[in-house]
């Protein structure tokens, strides 16, 4: 009789012990950091504290490095290379460089040339080239049609292996619309290579999720490109919700971030490079893409293409995902993202609209 209490009293301890060593419920582990211009901020889910602290501190290592190396006005190796593309002859470019730089070349040709990381000298000449402070009025007509008239191209750049030679002095790059697309991708990319199935690096709400967020999926929203709200209030200035599946990027390209007034008149940082002036049709694009680098670029192109050509455009970019706002605040929505966005004022007018 003892030895059957002993036997079920050690049976009551293991089944408790067993109990009490279940798996912890799954955490989040988040971090914010300023880089790009941005707030980003990597979230992990169903990670381990210590392999969570390793790889957000791994990742914004690399994002710092990325922003350095690509930034096209600070001494770097984009900034070099910036200078050397108004010099006769050829140079060495730096690798963390050129394959960015091919990459934007396809997407440029892609895009009809809406998409143009040749117009540096540009965007320098509105003055979108600083990050804190910008112009009070549009640069000198006779400037900007000096610019139009050279026509820099990012196909003006010849490489040949690290070797790099220019053929129009009026070029110089900025990657604003791809590299941050490029870095979140390359952030995923390293997450997934250490074994993290679950998280999301979100740059100032263009961002790329894999897996999912528990037992649902990422919730995102997409910002109204005319409403105003407090930090306490985000939830207000949102016109659109989304669910972000696995291996997706969600980019949003919009003229309320980068922008200043004159004489009423809004004049934001996304050039179309045909007039030399902000494109002023859209006032807001968000795209779905598997890949964040084309996703970025995409947004910036089908901004600038407009309510009329961005079909088109998108196509080209094998883009099916797209929303685009326009002046009058209408929704232009491929059929694919109607399906998937759930758009937060009834009143807002759509449009379906079928690529090519």
């Amino acid at each position: 009789m003892n030895r059957l209490k002993i036997l079920f009293s050690t049976f009551i301890f293991v089944f408790l012990l067993s109990a009490c060593q279940q798996e912890p419920e799954p955490e989040e582990h988040k971090s914010t950091m300023m880089v790009f211009g941005t707030l980003v901020t990597i979230t992990l889910w169903d990670v381990e504290e210590d392999k969570a602290n390793e790889a957000i501190s791994a990742v914004a290592d690399d994002l710092s490095f990325m922003h350095e190396a690509w930034h096209p006005w600070r001494p770097g190796p984009m900034g070099r290379m910036n200078q050397l593309l108004g010099m006769a002859g050829e140079f060495t470019g730096n690798i963390s460089v050129i394959p960015l730089i091919e990459k934007s070349r396809t997407l440029s040709e892609q895009s009809q040339g809406l998409f143009n990381p040749a117009l540096g000298k540009l965007v320098k000449l509105w003055g979108f080239h600083q990050e804190d402070m910008f112009a009070s009025f549009p640069p000198p007509q006779e400037e900007i049609d000096k610019l139009l008239a050279a026509n820099p191209q990012i196909s003006d750049i010849r490489i040949d292996d690290v070797r790099i030679s220019n053929d129009n002095p009026a070029v110089r790059l900025d990657l604003g619309a791809i590299a941050k697309g490029e870095a979140v991708e390359r952030s995923i990319d390293y997450l997934r290579s250490i074994g993290i199935d679950h998280a999301m690096v979100n740059a100032g709400g263009d961002l790329k999720a894999i897996g999912r967020h528990g037992d649902r999926p990422w919730h995102i929203g997409v910002r109204h490109p005319r409403k105003q709200c407090q930090e306490e209030n985000q939830a207000e200035c949102l016109i659109a919700r989304l669910d972000v599946r696995d291996n997706e990027a969600v980019f949003t390209s919009g003229d309320y971030e980068r922008y200043f007034e004159d004489n009423d008149k809004r004049y934001h940082h996304i050039l179309d490079p045909r007039t030399g002036y902000p494109a002023d049709q859209t006032t807001s694009v968000t795209v779905i893409h598997h890949d964040g680098a084309t996703a970025d670029a995409a947004a910036t192109a089908l901004f600038i293409a407009g309510p009329e050509q961005w079909p088109q455009i998108a196509r080209n970019m094998g883009i099916e995902h797209v929303m685009l706002i326009d002046k009058q605040g209408r929704a232009h929505l491929t059929p694919s993202m109607a399906e998937r966005i759930e758009l937060q004022d009834d009143d807002i007018e759509t449009v379906i609209q079928e690529l090519p």
